[in-house]
């Protein structure tokens, strides 16, 4: 299928579908950990993008296709921001529909961002929060017609760097008690677009370093971070996205993620485009940056379920 057919189809099927598709904001926590009581309040910003920060109720926003369409596969979607803030709709919400046009439930992730006034252990919200979010996704996998091993994660820029964490810090607990802990926080795939991965080199993204673990940090939290040093055997396959001129957020951190999962054996298709800057998210306005998401999507079709007895796909 050519791109202008394909996109064709998907906007044509999205309008159909978007009476029918099922819609719903679910609360993370039933008491929301590692916060303390202020005054702050959630601000939402509306110009060419809807820019939503100091996010105290971290939520999900639920976009299911019709089950007629539904293939089985979710993806919890992580805006981009520099951890200061979410592109909710840029890298959120537009995903989200794009992915139900093809059958698949998206899922937005509404994290807390680092705030050193609303929460104890700031660095570490936006992870438990991605964390949680797995763990609902597949709490209500029956639910939502979803397969429980087809659940994956996918993030933009510093989204990206907080998709890769719960990629490779899947197993941290934070001692924190809910009902839903004793199931696993591992996502299934991970989909990663111009993704801040190192917090340790001059190639990392020192906006979104600083946001998250502040301008001196020690080296342990730079290495735990770092999530091209963190990659295990039973990383997630991973599909990344990135363009080589991007003066954000250089290519080399999708360079060294690769790089580290093809030394651990882990799956991996990356695609790097010459020209296309940062922040591209869908690319519709580049004949090639929009081709990205026919490349996801077939790459989604070839993926094997999830073995944890056997070898990681």
């Amino acid at each position: 299928m050519n791109t202008t057919r394909f996109y064709l189809f998907l906007s044509l099927t999205a309008i159909l579908m978007a009476a029918r598709a099922q819609t719903d904001i679910l609360e993370l926590w039933s008491k929301v950990p590692n916060r303390t009581e202020t005054n702050a309040k959630e601000i939402k910003e509306q110009t060419d993008i809807l820019w939503i920060r100091k996010v105290q109720n971290p939520t999900i926003e639920v976009y299911l296709p019709t089950k007629a369409n539904a293939t089985g596969q979710a993806v919890l979607i992580c805006p981009g921001g520099g951890y200061t803030g979410l592109a909710y709709d840029w890298e959120g919400t537009d995903i989200a529909k794009m992915l139900n046009a093809k059958g698949i439930a998206g899922i937005v992730l509404k994290y807390r961002l680092p705030d050193a006034i609303s929460f104890k252990n700031a660095h570490q919200a936006p992870l438990m929060d991605a964390l949680q979010a797995m763990r609902l996704v597949r709490s209500h996998a029956a639910q939502w017609d979803i397969q429980p091993n087809q659940i994956g994660i996918m993030g933009f820029s510093a989204g990206g760097h907080l998709a890769s964490s719960v990629g490779t810090h899947f197993e941290e607990k934070f001692l924190i008690e809910e009902v839903i802990d004793t199931l696993s926080a591992r996502p299934d795939f991970m989909i990663l677009l111009y993704p801040v991965i190192s917090m340790s080199t001059t190639f990392m993204h020192e906006g979104s370093r600083n946001s998250l673990l502040g301008m001196n940090p020690d080296k342990a939290s730079s290495l735990y971070y770092s999530n091209d040093l963190q990659v295990k055997t039973n990383t997630p396959p991973t599909f990344l996205i990135h363009s080589a001129d991007d003066q954000a957020v250089p290519v080399e951190n999708s360079l060294m993620f690769f790089s580290a999962l093809k030394e651990h054996h882990v799956s991996v298709e990356m695609h790097i485009y010459p020209i296309g800057g940062h922040g591209f998210a869908l690319g519709l306005k580049d004949p090639q940056l929009m081709k990205w998401p026919e490349l996801m999507l077939d790459w989604m079709s070839h993926l094997n379920p999830y073995n944890p007895d056997g070898a990681p796909h």
